[in-house]
């Protein structure tokens, strides 16, 4: 099987962040556990304010594993006060 997800296979949305540095740390986090991803940009143009942000889609059949692992991914950095993937500390929380 192809590694890299085809935009025209079936890809099923499982993150989606304001900020793109956190959509990388998730998408590692994803790809580290074979579980490849393609991030796209939500960005939309508006008169005043631009809007947007990234979102992550995995295949149809991993995306259960990868919203596991994201879900895991928070619960355990507050677990031990370590900084999750949204980089707020357990204690700011």
């Amino acid at each position: 099987m192809d590694q890299r997800p085809n935009p025209n296979e079936k890809l099923v949305k499982v993150f989606e962040s304001e900020q793109e540095s956190e959509a990388l740390v998730v998408k590692g986090l994803l790809e580290s556990s074979g579980i490849d991803s393609l991030m796209t940009s939500l960005d939309t143009e508006q008169d005043l304010f631009p809007v947007g942000g990234v979102m992550l889609r995995v295949r149809e059949e991993q995306a259960d594993e990868a919203r596991r692992l994201i879900a895991e991914s928070r619960d355990g950095a507050g677990e031990t006060g370590e900084e999750d993937i949204s980089g707020e500390s357990a204690s700011e929380a």
